[in-house]
């Protein structure tokens, strides 16, 4: 089981989401329609095949609203779902849930979508020693919450920030002269615990990282599979191997196969579909 983030780190985001929905009058709706005694039993609905995640962050939209509410969990993070699969029910006072359902849902329904994405990438690279991980191209605020999602779904992360390691790029390179001139820097530079990663986009420009001073891992971006095959015998176990740019689900089996050991992928983040999730009337208590 996936442990899971503390609220102290969610309930910023929470919060932030309840307070741009409710805008300066509240839920001008839900408090005009009904008297405010209604109490209500409630089902957060998956619609669709998928992955769970995000389920705290449905809680919190819930709680923050009125901490009286019920709220019972029925699947844990990472739980594969089917069409009307319930994930958790919540009772109380139908104007707190009626006016938290939306943030909730938009939480849920995006952070399994990355979860569900996820999972069925590293499904299809079953087999080989590759794993699936996500990269800084996060949508601002979320980071935390979507490399989250992502481990739900059976991924890992790359750098969390700037600041987790070292990973020398071709902008890198180019300003400085030449990737031995940018590692000798690097190495100069960085704690014992830092690793360092070398971007290269040909056999040339890894010829030139394996013919320098070590490096931990090597970045193979946007390399047909053929190119990732000759890396990959070049490199012959000396370093870790990520390969890059332009993954998809039907691409990746094939550059898993390469023989590489992580594949990285920007789109599970910044621009992943989000699972349909509903919230569904039960009964008035």
């Amino acid at each position: 089981m996936l442990p899971p983030l503390p609220d102290i780190m969610l309930e910023p985001l929470v919060r932030a989401g309840l307070l741009e929905d409710l805008g300066r009058g509240g839920d001008l709706t839900t408090n005009a329609v009904l008297k405010g005694s209604e109490r209500i039993r409630v089902s957060l609905r998956c619609r669709e095949k998928g992955v769970l995640a995000g389920l705290d962050l449905a809680r919190l939209s819930f709680h923050l609203m009125d901490p009286s509410l019920l709220f019972e969990r029925l699947k844990v993070e990472g739980a594969h779902l089917e069409p009307g699969d319930v994930v958790a029910v919540v009772e109380g006072s139908a104007r707190s849930i009626l006016t938290g359902e939306r943030v909730g849902l938009n939480f849920l329904s995006h952070l399994s979508g990355i979860a569900t994405a996820t999972a069925d990438i590293v499904a299809s690279m079953a087999g080989t020693k590759a794993r699936l991980c996500c990269t800084r191209k996060t949508l601002p605020g979320l980071r935390a919450v979507q490399k989250y999602a992502v481990r739900a779904g059976g991924g890992i992360s790359h750098r969390m920030g700037l600041d987790d390691a070292i990973l020398i790029k071709d902008n890198h390179i180019a300003l400085v002269g030449s990737v031995q001139e940018a590692v000798a820097r690097a190495r100069k530079a960085a704690g014992h615990m830092v690793k360092i990663e070398v971007e290269v986009d040909t056999p040339d420009q890894l010829q030139e990282v394996l013919a320098g001073e070590a490096v931990d891992a090597v970045l193979l971006d946007n390399m047909p599979v053929p190119v990732l095959r000759t890396c990959v015998e070049m490199i012959n176990g000396r370093l870790l191997m990520e390969a890059s740019g332009g993954i998809t689900p039907q691409t990746a089996a094939a550059i898993a196969q390469t023989g590489v050991d992580l594949l990285s992928v920007g789109w599970l983040t910044h621009s992943v579909r989000s699972l349909d999730f509903g919230l569904d009337f039960e009964k008035t208590l």
